[in-house]
């Protein structure tokens, strides 16, 4: 029987992630996230400039890092998103009111499930350029004070959308400067095929 693959929410095979699909699911989800901002600041009235500063606690990949140490940063960075956005789509329906479908449920969950998606890419990525399996970084240093007043708790919620914004982006850029996996992906596939052809 043949193997089954580890299939995403669109279908493509997750186990054949490149950088380029990788990248192209991080520009998904940044226009899914955009999308998901802009409902938010309409539905709250909020200006785009209502909340700053950093949630995630993991600082950008240096330029000087190499293949592996830059996808273990962005690894670690959006899941330490995946984990603030449940705990704010959690507070949201215990706070602000649960159980509503409308625009902008629908469009949280698409994040949701795109982000989720691009961690596994990243993954898979992360795992061809070291050749072991991926740990899961911990997730110390995570702001997780969760705010009591209403209107703070909104702003913390709109924070952790823009984190999920900021690191699709940081995503994007990251994986551009990433030619070492793909080559490591390709020598791969060259010796299989030589294997095949010595056996023929």
């Amino acid at each position: 029987m043949a193997a089954r693959r580890t299939r995403n929410i669109n279908g493509a095979d997750v186990r054949r992630s490149t950088p380029a699909r990788a990248s192209g699911i991080a520009e998904q989800l940044h226009y899914e996230c955009s999308t998901l901002l802009e409902l938010f600041r309409k539905r709250e009235s909020f200006p785009e400039d209502v909340a700053d500063g950093r949630l995630v606690s993991i600082p950008p990949p240096s330029s000087q890092l190499d293949a592996r140490d830059k996808l273990w940063c962005i690894h670690s960075a959006l899941l330490q998103c995946q984990n603030l956005l449940e705990k704010a789509t959690a507070k949201e329906e215990e706070e602000l009111g649960g159980g509503r479908k409308g625009e902008y449920e629908n469009q949280r969950k698409m994040v949701k499930e795109r982000l989720s998606l691009l961690i596994l890419c990243i993954g898979e990525l992360l795992k061809a350029a070291d050749g072991t399996a991926v740990l899961t970084p911990s997730l110390e240093g995570l702001e997780l004070n969760i705010p009591v007043n209403l209107f703070e708790l909104k702003v913390w919620v709109y924070r952790i959308f823009k984190e999920v914004d900021y690191w699709s982006k940081t995503t994007i850029t990251a994986l551009k400067d990433l030619p070492s996996v793909t080559v490591k992906e390709g020598v791969r596939t060259t010796r299989a095929r030589d294997r095949r052809s010595t056996r023929r």
